[in-house]
């Protein structure tokens, strides 16, 4: 197999451009993990009795290798999504591994395709490590054969053209997760039910789905992107939120890193020029009620998701109630807060603040 042609950059679409090798690593009960191997990119065999294609026995990650102005090629924190990736195989019997030894195995793919991670800034090559359950036996029971396999697809920038503040659709007819379910797993089961409910929003204009739970109306995440908020608290205090890992929110790797950001400028550890000098973090659950008081009475400062694909996504109103709930934006699109976190983030992420979040592939 020849190798493919390369795309020009600037016409990447996400999801749309695959490099030319891919990762394959067999399980079995009987004998365990195979040796992973390095082969083309092309279809998977599977039986129509594939235990994935009836009991979605599936869940994936997703991360980005960026090339650094120096040629080197990094990961952000890759560890997170194999701890991630390991939580979701338990949860859905599917065969744990060891997240150091699939890193290296990904690292050597990484190499193998490197002419595939694009050179110009802002792009990245996305990685789709995926697990699924493969013997053919109908029956809800744990796979006794699965296949670990990882893809990858070079993308552009998620905002190519600068910062675009979206609309979100405050939904209660359909909810995303459920205590006591999977929405705290990056399961492909999660996301499929969420197409009619993000169409919807889009008949109604607006671009996401802002999830909301219960009879309260509590805030959990935007579209496939964890959530935060910032208000200012009746004594002024500028406070940046995001609903706690309460069994219905994903551990987003992006979630930990802007709150890790935020509480290393409130400590000192590092300062971040742009943020304010004092700012309370909190992880605690906010409902509607709460959005619309602050909006009120002049307190709510903005409102933003944040994920791999995306980093920092700011919204400019909510569809709430038969009316709009408009939350403030700046100049360029994004707020005061997100704004110096995302810089930082991107910088990191980039090579330009070095940083141990960086996993070095190849220098």
């Amino acid at each position: 197999m020849s190798p493919k042609e390369l795309p020009p950059s600037k016409s990447l679409i996400f999801g749309r451009t695959f490099s030319d090798h891919m990762l394959k690593i067999r399980w079995t009960e009987a004998t365990g993990w195979e040796a992973p191997s390095i082969e083309p990119f092309g279809a998977i065999n599977l039986s129509p009795g594939a235990t994935v294609l009836h009991y979605a026995q599936s869940l994936f990650e997703g991360m980005k290798a960026y090339r650094h102005e120096d040629g080197t090629v990094t990961l952000f924190r890759p560890d997170m999504n194999m701890k991630r990736m390991n939580t979701g195989a338990q949860r859905l019997a599917l065969p744990t591994f060891e997240g150091n030894a699939l890193l290296e195995c990904m690292k050597e793919l990484i190499s193998f395709d490197r002419q595939w991670i694009p050179k110009e800034p802002g792009h990245s090559l996305y990685i789709r490590p995926t697990l699924i359950g493969t013997n053919g036996t109908l029956g809800v029971a744990p796979p006794s054969e699965a296949l670990l396999f990882v893809i990858t697809s070079p993308v552009g920038p998620y905002y190519p053209h600068g910062f675009k503040p979206v609309p979100l659709h405050g939904t209660t007819e359909y909810i995303r997760a459920a205590p006591g379910g999977t929405g705290a797993y990056k399961l492909a089961a999660n996301y499929a039910p969420g197409v009619v409910a993000q169409k919807s929003a889009a008949k109604q204009g607006y671009a996401q789905n802002l999830w909301l739970h219960g009879p309260e109306h509590w805030l959990t995440e935007v579209g496939t992107m964890n959530l935060f908020v910032v208000i200012k608290d009746k004594d002024g205090i500028t406070e940046l939120i995001t609903p706690p890992l309460d069994g219905m929110i994903l551990p987003g790797v992006t979630r930990d890193s802007v709150l890790a950001l935020a509480r290393n400028h409130v400590s000192g550890v590092k300062r971040l020029e742009g943020l304010p000098d004092v700012i309370k973090v909190s992880e605690r659950p906010i409902n509607m009620g709460e959005i619309i008081q602050s909006s009120k009475e002049g307190r709510l400062i903005e409102l933003f998701g944040a994920g791999t694909a995306v980093v920092v996504a700011p919204v400019d109103r909510i569809g709430y109630n038969g009316g709009d709930v408009m939350i403030p934006t700046g100049k360029d699109g994004m707020g005061p807060v997100s704004k110096p976190l995302w810089t930082e983030l991107v910088g990191i992420q980039r090579g330009a603040i070095k940083s141990d979040w960086n996993y070095v592939v190849a220098q």
